[in-house]
């Protein structure tokens, strides 16, 4: 256990920021199997489309938060877009 107030606080914060790390990756990794169950039952163009566009906006905004690298954001787009287009082909 943490001795100084400061070490306290320390604490305090990092609990905090763990939680809503977990939160955020979890609502990620949920959004991310969701698309994917979607693309299983080969969707319509516009429902594949709009599905995809929240997906995106969720990864870009984990990257923008720092809970994902920007590569990895970038490479999990990539991979759910040729899974769109195969899926919509």
């Amino acid at each position: 256990m943490p001795n100084s107030s400061s070490a306290k606080k320390a604490l305090r914060q990092s609990l905090k920021r763990r939680l809503r790390n977990r939160q955020q990756r979890s609502r990620l990794r949920t959004e991310v199997k969701k698309f994917r169950a979607l693309m299983a039952e080969s969707p319509s163009r516009a429902d594949a489309d709009q599905a995809f566009s929240r997906v995106a906006k969720i990864i870009d905004q984990a990257a923008a938060r720092r809970l994902i690298h920007r590569n990895t954001a970038s490479r999990k787009k990539s991979r759910l877009a040729a899974l769109k287009k195969s899926a919509c082909s």
